[in-house]
């Protein structure tokens, strides 16, 4: 949080801070041993001097990277099945390590291309510390088939693509050029695709957001890739504890113009079905907490720091979701089968 004599950033600057309230979060959770990732605290300023996080925070966290983790790998597993590489399109990735994550496991084979957008600011920061680390700038392959583009806004290898982007901007004008050049796309719509927004939607208009999801819907309607996408944050926010949510928000300049559709945990399918998509579905991080997660996980979290705020902390989950969906291609019934079961799986119950 901001200190009361700190100077608040205003526009988009708030929004870029968020990134980093996350990392930081992501860093504590680390550190606490919530969660295993080598590859934060280069993201992070001055990593060596920050505080950590409360344990409601932690837990969030960990709650939250765990379901989105098992999300993405069931994607790839899929696709493994399915002996074909992926594309991954994370937009307003701010300081996400996924890629290395995955680039440095067992499905690092799957990736044939991963591409993260963001503002220029924030690109050319995240630029130039994978190019001052020698484990990050490592996983993008030889020195030599690695560059750096449009001023330091971009990032470009074999595989990873890093692209300076405002998603509120039409898909025209932002998404067209970077992504489906004529003669050289980046982007084929002939492989699987998953997106990923992690707290961004809900940050834009919802005429924005919606015009971003059309845009990738009618661009894979050409080919014959299954589109994906995970969305996560913040919802149903006109009750009495969605308000206070808000109103804190509201006090570092931050609105959340994109929950507005989604009033109840009924409402976030819509968010895909509106597009024609296949498969949609959603749970609250509460629900993943309580039935998602495996309970000797469960148990193991609990023993790392104490907890006093339950309610609290179910409160503040209720009101987070992950909502994922596909677009099959047409004609691709024998797919169906296979793809409509990706998503997360209850594990054994478990009292918390």
């Amino acid at each position: 949080m901001f200190s009361p004599r700190e100077r608040l950033p205003e526009g988009d600057a708030a929004i870029r801070a968020t990134d980093s309230d996350a990392a930081l979060a992501r860093l504590s959770a680390v550190r606490k041993g919530y969660l295993t990732d080598p590859y934060i605290a280069p993201f992070v300023s001055r990593p060596h001097v920050q505080q950590p996080r409360p344990p409601l925070i932690n837990i969030g966290t960990y709650v939250r990277s765990e379901a989105l983790d098992e999300l993405v790998n069931g994607w790839l597993a899929l696709c493994e099945t399915e002996e074909t590489k992926c594309q991954i399109v994370s937009m307003g990735a701010g300081s996400d390590t996924r890629f290395w994550r995955i680039a440095t496991g067992d499905k690092k084979d799957l990736l044939a291309k991963y591409i993260e957008l963001d503002f220029a600011e924030i690109t050319t920061k995240k630029a130039m510390a994978i190019r001052k680390n020698r484990d990050l700038s490592a996983a993008l392959g030889k020195p030599e088939d690695v560059s750096l583009a449009n001023g330091g806004t971009a990032l470009h290898s074999p595989v990873y693509h890093l692209l300076a982007a405002d998603l509120r901007k039409p898909p025209a004008e932002s998404l067209a050029p970077l992504l489906t050049s004529p003669n050289d796309p980046l982007l084929s719509p002939s492989l699987p695709t998953l997106l990923l927004f992690e707290c961004v939607l809900v940050y834009m208009s919802p005429e924005a957001s919606q015009n971003i999801l059309q845009w990738f819907t009618d661009y894979f309607a050409g080919g014959s890739g299954i589109l994906g996408c995970i969305v996560y944050e913040m919802f149903a926010l006109e009750d009495s504890f969605g308000k206070v949510m808000v109103n804190n928000l509201k006090a570092r300049n931050v609105t959340l113009p994109g929950a507005q559709p989604y009033p109840t945990f009924d409402t976030l399918p819509n968010r895909f079905l509106q597009h024609g998509w296949d498969i949609a579905r959603a749970l609250t991080l509460k629900d993943i907490r309580r039935g998602y997660i495996e309970p000797a996980e469960l148990e193991r979290i609990s023993r790392l720091e104490m907890l006093d705020e339950i309610e609290e902390l179910e409160l503040v989950l209720a009101h987070y979701a992950i909502t994922w969906g596909c677009k099959l291609p047409a004609n691709s019934a024998d797919l169906k089968a296979q793809w409509v079961n990706w998503g997360l799986k209850r594990k054994e119950t478990h009292e918390l």
